[in-house]
């Protein structure tokens, strides 16, 4: 699956749209870990332990997204954000794009 930020590819034509797709988690901590956290915040700088769970938040959100679009028939998404809310001990991420048949020109 071909992904991409921008809205085309060089060498590729758009044949078809197939709509928006999205990819959304919400991750949390065990409570041991985000009181290790909350304690690191008091101090201030870099947190490990948040770090990391927004990364695998993120990580899934994207496969999700790609999971939908194939579902969809598509071969590529294109237009790929992504968004995120505040929670507490918890890490939200939407992970979305635009699904597309590409063909090489």
């Amino acid at each position: 699956m071909i992904t991409t930020t921008a809205f085309s590819l060089d060498g590729q034509k758009i044949v078809q749209t197939l709509g928006m797709v999205r990819g959304i988690t919400v991750r949390t901590r065990s409570l041991p870990l985000t009181i290790v956290g909350g304690l690191a915040m008091l101090f201030g700088g870099r947190s490990p332990i948040f770090s990391n769970l927004c990364e695998q938040a993120r990580a899934e959100s994207y496969e999700l997204m790609i999971q939908h679009a194939e579902q969809m028939g598509a071969n590529a998404i294109i237009a790929v954000r992504y968004d995120t809310g505040p929670m507490s001990g918890a890490a939200e991420v939407l992970c979305y794009g635009t699904a597309v048949v590409l063909e090489a020109i």
